[in-house]
């Protein structure tokens, strides 16, 4: 993706799609989504990131229709996804984590039966516009369940397109898959955009969203932390880089190395976010002679979203 699209101002982005404000659900003791506030723009892939029970599918879901906040107003292309669920539900697309479809139907009588629910066209001729689209004319005879994953969720995004929709929701959308089929769901969701449909998408995988997203809301224990381009994100850490590392040895005083912004360590491995890696290298190797340690697995990469969520939770998204 140009780094001229995702860096863009949100001043050019026009028309908002979605507004949401002060949304908040509970169950139990367990606050899941704590007010949180989001504006999407018509013609942009949005995306929610962050780990498992952070609290992007209840966010997802509340937006959709699906489920209904304790509080907090939602807009969806003009409706309210409170008091005009079914009317919403017209206009958008849904790919759930999971779905539960007829295992004996092919995957063509699916899409033509999901058709008819909806009261759309469910001609052959729209039928084969899916299927070609996800790429799945050759398995159109295939029953459901003689699909492999990748298979199976591209036949997801396909149903969630069935009624012509203005906004396409994928919750964790190549969620395990391999690393061949999520390149094949990336592609998808690059057309999906191209046809002029807004994409709201939730991940837990750095490169995914860095990969697809205008714009990526980080989430965290039900909050949204910080919100913009990814690469603003990214620029706004004042590091270029993080240096990583396995000490054999003790070794104190790393955070006085020169450029380090942070230091996490796991175990014997360590990240140093710096911002500038050749400086923070030479430190660490003349503080490790010093202290007769051995330096394995030196490495330096880029920052990335990775280092954006740690620098606002403190942790790895990993954990």
């Amino acid at each position: 993706m140009e780094a001229a699209r995702k860096d863009r101002d949100t001043d050019t982005l026009g028309e908002e799609v979605i507004r949401a404000r002060g949304l908040r659900k509970r169950y139990g003791g367990v606050v899941a989504v704590d007010g949180v506030d989001l504006t999407v723009y018509r013609g942009e892939v949005f995306g929610i990131l962050g780990p498992n029970g952070a609290g992007k599918t209840t966010t997802l879901e509340m937006i959709e229709g699906l489920r209904k906040p304790d509080d907090g107003e939602i807009e969806v292309a003009g409706y309210d996804a409170v008091r005009e669920p079914g009317k919403l539900k017209r206009i958008i697309g849904v790919q759930l984590q999971t779905t539960a479809l007829f295992d004996y139907l092919s995957v063509e009588e699916t899409l033509a039966l999901f058709a008819d629910l909806y009261g759309v066209d469910g001609s052959r001729e729209h039928v084969w516009h899916l299927l070609k689209m996800v790429s799945l004319t050759e398995k159109k005879d295939a029953r459901v369940d003689q699909l492999s994953g990748g298979q199976q969720q591209r036949l997801s995004v396909a149903l969630a397109l069935v009624n012509d929709p203005r906004v396409v929701f994928l919750d964790e959308p190549t969620t395990g898959l391999d690393p061949q089929a999520r390149r094949n769901m990336w592609e998808l969701v690059r057309e999906i955009r191209s046809e002029g449909r807004t994409v709201v998408l939730t991940t837990h995988y750095m490169e995914e969203a860095e990969e697809l997203c205008d714009r990526v809301a980080v989430m965290d224990h039900g909050r949204v932390l910080v919100c913009d381009a990814p690469l603003a994100l990214i620029r706004s850490l004042d590091m270029d880089a993080t240096v990583l590392v396995t000490i054999d040895g003790p070794m104190g005083g790393l955070e006085g190395l020169p450029e380090v912004r942070g230091v996490e360590r796991e175990g014997d491995d360590l990240r140093l976010r710096t911002s500038n890696a050749q400086d923070t290298i030479v430190g660490l190797m003349r503080l490790a002679s010093e202290n007769g340690a051995r330096l394995r697995n030196l490495s330096v990469r880029s920052a990335n979203l990775e280092d954006v969520f740690i620098a606002y939770t403190g942790r790895s998204l990993r954990d």
